[in-house]
């Protein structure tokens, strides 16, 4: 039986959730998860395919993220690895696609490792889990990207 290693990123679970949807068509693997906020080092060599998301938070991936590429580049290289990122601009027709997506793009400018399969997913706005200070701060960059600004809807 192939195995398949999933690592996530996530910091309002949204990533998590998309992570959780792929994995309901799969079928006939074993599969490992792991949050890599909190990954180890790690051979990629047992797995038959590896997949990676991470979310953006302020216009940034998570550190551990690019710690993670960084310290196994050589090993994603090689393996059958793909990566996806969430973000709130992939909301946009215009800014859904790897090729189109700024945060995709920093990514690829940002890691040594360069996938192959490559995917982009609109993330979640969910004013009611945000402090009085990260409302205000995504509001005003939701006014400034066309996005909602209207804190009693997620």
């Amino acid at each position: 039986m192939d195995k398949i290693l999933v690592l996530y990123s996530s910091r309002d679970g949204q990533t998590r959730k998309i992570v959780d949807v792929m994995l309901e068509e799969i079928s006939g693997c074993e599969v490992v998860m792991q949050d890599l906020h909190t990954l180890p080092k790690c051979n990629l060599s047992k797995y038959a395919k590896v997949l990676i998301g991470a979310s953006i938070r302020y216009g940034n991936f998570h550190p551990s993220l690019l710690s993670f590429v960084h310290a196994h580049h050589e090993q994603l290289e090689v393996a059958n690895a793909a990566f996806f990122c969430v973000n709130l601009t992939a909301r946009k027709p215009e800014k859904q696609t790897p090729q189109t997506n700024a945060y995709m793009k920093k990514f690829l400018r940002l890691s040594p490792w360069k996938p192959k399969t490559l995917g982009v997913f609109a993330g979640a706005l969910q004013y009611s889990r945000y402090n009085w200070w990260q409302t205000r701060i995504i509001q005003l960059i939701m006014k400034m990207t066309g996005g909602s600004t209207d804190t009693s809807k997620d």
